[in-house]
């Protein structure tokens, strides 16, 4: 695998092949420039074209300050095999170009453009920098987008090739992870979580060999997270997609922005711990990096949307016919919601517990199906031996608990299906402010009581519900010890977890430097961020250390003395594919996830090893 964002920066002699030489076409891109002498708005000073007319003292400048471009019209499809760029000459000039994007096209409005080189280095005034790209599409269109907040503000610009149709067989991505590559029509920006924006998703993968593109959406989501300058986002496929490994063919997916965790895997952390908890289903993650319109956003956790799925939540999937009798009995996915009150379908509880229902979806959901649902959660909250799950509630206790999630019972899901009085809790999600990292409950483990009982965040009656099953009753409490026994003798043990972030530290290395020249926040507090550990080698050494402590914390807690079983242990590399069989033989998959508990066969490169899930 190339390790992209060292040494990738070259001084190339001005001779090359001459099937490679420099080439001309038609300028394109942003119209509207500055006058910097006057600071006015124009069409006539520093233009497009000056960032091809070959004198490095003149520069295009835009006048919007992101989201702008210049480029070349080629006339016919190129194959580009390498960039060139010079900034302009101020002081500022030099930095303006990290992070800027080369793209190639065929459409003229670049909606299915694919990135061609990301600058990582500080270009030098004066001079032109050149750089290798490898890709072997062909492209009639390519350009440069500057990075944000910079007017694109390039000097120079030099793109070298020859002639061909090219094909698919080697792309290009941003680091070792895939790359996902967003273009809208008319380059709108999402704005909102209510409107979509049409968009062609490019998704590029598996070693730079496998691309998805296809038409779809784009909108914001979240609530608090969508409040950051890194913004969250619902992507949405106008058919049902494979994304890279995941288990589920769906249409909508998420781009989890991850902006208060600076370690950037909290989230991937915590599904980990839901999976050896043995949740039934553990949403997919899959650390990327994203692009928008050619500017790039960050590091992101791709993930499913939680919704009605065989491969996610899966339950019977309603339809506005489903009015009565055993067809109105269910599925419903719902959600205890401190933000309820923002939802179109939701209610407050019989004791003041906000519910939010996703699905039925908002547009399909009847009045009939409203009241039952409402009425079926009073009965649970209510009588909850009777209708509550009680395996995956405490399942789901234990993950929050483990991780020190503050927000555990600010939003939980919950499900039912069909012809089943029984309602179920899952799956676990949003952990960005757990493994101590919430200033209002640092440092979690110097704290004796659970962590939902000090200082946790709960929407209505939460807190009562669950001192009701976990404080209060004995068998509950008895079931918990046998969950956490399960759990630690098939493998949740603190080797496991360290080798597990150590795995994901070593993938997130380049991305992680590539995301804090786009967010340089590794010396502010942003979110609810405890402390200042100063790099992200720290960082991620404080989620590791907090989850040796936090393990031994919950050991002494539920009064549970580990002695390890006699099944051998070996770590596997979650983060690169893998294959699953029984020990039978029987192919299961490429993913843990789904699985039921046992002892089974993973083969990961070349080598078959037993696990215990």
């Amino acid at each position: 695998m190339r390790y992209k964002l060292l040494f990738t920066l070259f001084l190339f002699p001005a001779l090359c092949l001459a099937e490679d030489g420099k080439l001309t076409g038609k300028v394109i891109g942003t119209v509207e420039t500055v006058d910097y002498t006057t600071f006015a708005r124009s069409t006539t000073a520093n233009t497009r074209e000056m960032a091809f007319d070959g004198n490095l003292n003149t520069c295009f400048a835009s006048w919007e300050r992101s989201y702008t471009w210049t480029g070349l019209d080629l006339g016919s499809k190129h194959i580009i095999t390498r960039v060139g760029w010079s900034p302009r000459n101020d002081v500022h000039g030099e930095e303006r170009v990290l992070l800027g994007v080369f793209e190639g096209a065929n459409r003229e409005d670049f909606m299915d453009a694919l990135p061609l080189y990301i600058i990582t280095e500080r270009g030098t005034i004066g001079q032109i920098s050149h750089a290798t790209v490898d890709c072997s599409a062909g492209f009639r269109y390519v350009r440069y987008v500057g990075p944000s907040d910079a007017r694109c503000n390039i000097a120079e610009l030099e793109f070298y090739g020859h002639p061909g149709e090219g094909d698919d067989s080697h792309l290009y991505t941003l680091t070792n992870l895939p790359t996902v590559s967003i273009h809208t029509l008319n380059g709108e920006i999402p704005y909102d979580k209510e409107h979509d924006i049409e968009a062609q998703i490019a998704i590029i993968s598996d070693e730079e060999v496998r691309l998805l593109s296809e038409p779809g959406f784009i909108r914001e989501r979240g609530n608090f997270s969508r409040t950051v300058p890194k913004k969250p986002y619902r992507i949405k496929f106008e058919s049902k997609q494979h994304v890279l490994d995941a288990p589920a063919k769906a249409k909508k997916w998420t781009l989890i922005n991850n902006y208060g965790d600076k370690t950037l895997m909290r989230n991937l952390l915590a599904f980990e711990l839901s999976r050896r908890m043995g949740m039934p289903y553990t949403p997919y993650g899959r650390a990327v990096d994203v692009l928008l319109n050619g500017e790039y956003k960050g590091c992101y956790q791709l993930c499913d949307q939680v919704n009605v799925n065989k491969h996610r939540v899966n339950i019977t999937e309603m339809t506005p016919e489903d009015n009565t009798g055993s067809a109105l009995t269910g599925g419903y996915f719902f959600e205890v919601d401190a933000y309820a009150y923002e939802e179109k379908w939701w209610f407050n509880s019989s004791r003041n517990t906000p519910v939010t229902i996703k699905s039925p979806d908002d547009d399909e959901i009847t009045y009939e199906q409203f009241n039952y649902i409402r009425n079926h959660f009073n009965l649970m909250e209510s009588n909850w031996r009777t209708y509550l799950d009680l395996d995956t509630f405490l399942r789901h206790f234990l993950v929050g608990e483990l991780s020190g999630n503050t927000d555990t019972y600010w939003s939980v899901f919950m499900y039912k299906q069909r012809d089943d009085n029984t309602v179920f809790t899952g799956p676990v999600w949003d952990f960005d402010l757990a493994f101590d990292n919430d200033n209002r409950t640092y440092p979690v483990n110097s704290k004796s009581d659970y962590i939902y009982r000090s200082g946790g965040s709960y929407a209505g009656n939460m807190r009562n519900f669950v001192d009701r099953i976990v404080v209060s009753d004995a068998n509950a409490r008895a079931q918990l010890l046998r969950i956490w026994d399960e759990a630690r003798q098939g493998g949740l043990t603190n080797e496991n977890l360290v080798a597990y972030i150590d795995q994901m530290e070593a993938k997130l290395e380049q991305s992680q430097q590539l995301n804090f020249l786009r967010w340089p926040i590794m010396n502010s507090y942003v979110h609810q961020n405890p402390r200042l550990w100063g790099s992200y080698e720290k960082e991620v050494q404080n989620v590791r250390r907090f989850m040796q402590e936090r393990m031994a914390w919950m050991d002494k807690k539920l009064g549970y003395t580990y002695t390890p079983s006699a099944i051998e242990e070996i770590a596997v590399n979650y983060c690169e594919p893998y294959q699953v069989y029984t020990l039978s033989g029987r192919y299961c998959g490429t993913s843990l996830n789904t699985l039921s508990h046992g002892i089974y066969i993973i083969r990961q490169e070349g080598k078959a090893i037993k696990v215990a899930h």
